[in-house]
């Protein structure tokens, strides 16, 4: 049974494509080849060093289709959603990539970002590679459900992504990044639901948030969040606070410190 082992797993990977699924776990390809854990995994092996299959996740494999053999893995958005269930994990896709399918990524972000609870260490499958990045307050964190070509993924709604953007400057780029993809994101934000998604994220946030889209033009958009800032906010805070000039000129209206030049990129 070893020596048939891989290709009755071929067989079994084949006809779970023709059925139209596209991920399964190694205790599914165990009990249905009826062979030992070992031996499911050896044939598993061999078939992810074909490129036929690639494991994104520990026991967790997917597919991998002819379209997508350059890349050696599904993209993450078709595995995602999957894996996450097969975690228990509560997640949204957040900062660059839902900027993106918000029709807003200045450039095609290099990592999948995928906003967590918790921590959890980076996925490599083939030539994806997805990020993991911890948000507070999750669960109260605006979601919307997008359809991808295998099914549905949750990605956080563009006044949620607005406010990531500027909460996780590391994680994007930077200021002159930020400011870019949020001129290319305002169209799509509503002052209303962006003063509401603020409640979920830290004050500094939402000063910063203002400042930027007052930057580049987009300050109708903000308006709600001028008044929420203005009631809420207790001290004037840095735009970058990475820097090590904390102060400069005090922007009043936001509660701020330019210590900063900001330019968008072409």
């Amino acid at each position: 049974m070893k020596d048939e082992a891989p290709s009755h797993a071929r067989g079994y990977v084949a006809r779970l494509a023709a059925s139209g699924r596209h991920h399964f776990t190694s205790a599914d390809a165990q009990a249905a080849l009826g062979i030992s854990a070992a031996a499911a995994k050896l044939a598993l092996n061999r078939l992810a060093k074909q490129g036929l299959i690639a494991s994104p996740g520990r026991g967790f494999y997917v597919i991998v289709p002819p379209e997508y053999s350059s890349l050696r893995s599904l993209p993450a958005d078709q595995f995602i959603p999957a894996l996450m269930q097969q975690l228990g994990l509560s997640y949204y896709v957040g900062l660059l990539s839902a900027a993106q399918y918000h029709g807003a990524a200045h450039h095609r972000p290099q990592q999948f970002q995928v906003m967590l609870a918790k921590a959890r260490r980076p996925i490599v499958s083939g030539a994806v590679r997805v990020t993991f990045i911890v948000r507070k307050r999750l669960d109260d964190v605006p979601i919307q459900t997008l359809n991808t070509s295998r099914g549905m993924i949750l990605v956080s709604t563009p006044e949620a992504t607005a406010i990531d953007l500027v909460g996780y400057p590391q994680h994007t780029g930077g200021l002159d990044n930020v400011a870019t993809v949020l001129s290319e994101l305002a169209e799509q934000l509503d002052a209303v639901k962006l003063a509401a998604v603020a409640q979920t994220a830290p004050i500094p946030w939402v000063q910063r948030l203002g400042y930027l889209l007052d930057h580049v033009g987009a300050g109708e958009k903000a308006s709600e969040l001028k008044t929420y800032v203005r009631r809420l906010a207790t001290q004037s805070v840095p735009l970058l606070p990475t820097s090590p000039h904390k102060k400069g000129c005090r922007d009043r209206a936001w509660k701020l410190y330019v210590n900063a030049k900001v330019d968008l990129e072409a």
